[in-house]
């Protein structure tokens, strides 16, 4: 029987590795890498660079397929990204079934930890029902972006008895719901359309990382300059990976 594993490699520092992630990629022979183009090709060479620190198993082999093109301003969010979905499930399955062998231990790395606005459970899902091919599937989590930026920031996620609402920028658009809001998926700077002058916000980027970069205080002032930041640095780098917290004062 083939085996899969699903893991969690952290928010972009290589010392975010679990123990539990570093054992299972200890034995891995197949590594699946989806190429997302040459502006995103650090996230690809970071997860080689973890390959290269964690596997022992040295002969290794890393597979790669292009990620299939998505509409980024679709009229329905949903059927698009639900119909990437099967795209991209018809390229994993293609993968797993000629390029893992039987017995051979495979292995997706997933930014963050794959409970939290991540699709890959979701694909290999819809690979297991296809019954084209058989595995035994393991999930391992991860540090996420939202316990970095928490670490980071030197704060807790809420104050005591408060709930915390996560949500994406989408979402955000429609209104802040709760006292405390942590944002991600954020594309383009949601935090502008709250007028409430009573919140705070504690915004990274790259978080963990030799690029990170930390803004934190009230929305009205710190907005207009984290806007500018994030702009600059995704010009710089060619991507950006940002998460934040919105709290009430």
């Amino acid at each position: 029987m083939r085996k899969l594993s699903i893991i969690g490699i952290g928010a972009g520092n290589p010392d975010y590795m679990t123990v539990q992630a570093i054992k299972a990629l200890s034995d891995i022979d197949v590594i699946f890498l989806i190429d997302k183009g040459r502006k995103k090709s650090a996230l690809t060479q970071l997860r080689k660079e973890i390959c290269e620190r964690y596997i022992k198993n040295k002969s290794y082999r890393i597979i790669e397929a292009e990620d299939p093109e998505r509409d980024r301003n679709p009229s329905c969010y949903e059927a698009t990204v639900t119909a990437w979905h099967v795209q991209r499930a018809a390229i994993y399955e293609r993968m797993i079934r000629e390029e893992l062998a039987d017995g051979q231990h495979g292995a997706f790395l997933v930014w963050g930890d794959p409970s939290l606005y991540d699709s890959t459970l979701r694909i290999v899902d819809q690979v297991a029902a296809m019954k084209t091919v058989a595995f035994d599937l393991d999930v391992i989590p991860g540090i996420t972006s939202v316990q970095a930026l928490a670490a980071r920031h030197r704060i807790a996620l809420n104050r005591i008895g408060e709930p915390i609402h996560i949500t994406t920028g989408r979402q955000l658009a429609k209104g802040m719901t709760g006292d405390n809001v942590v944002v991600m998926l954020d594309g383009d700077c949601a935090f502008k359309t709250i007028g409430d002058g009573d919140v705070d916000i504690y915004w990274g980027a790259y978080v963990g990382t030799a690029d990170e970069i930390l803004v934190s205080g009230k929305l009205q002032e710190c907005g207009p300059e984290i806007e500018k930041v994030r702009n600059e640095a995704r010009q710089r780098h060619g991507w950006i990976m940002d998460t934040y917290l919105l709290r009430k004062s």
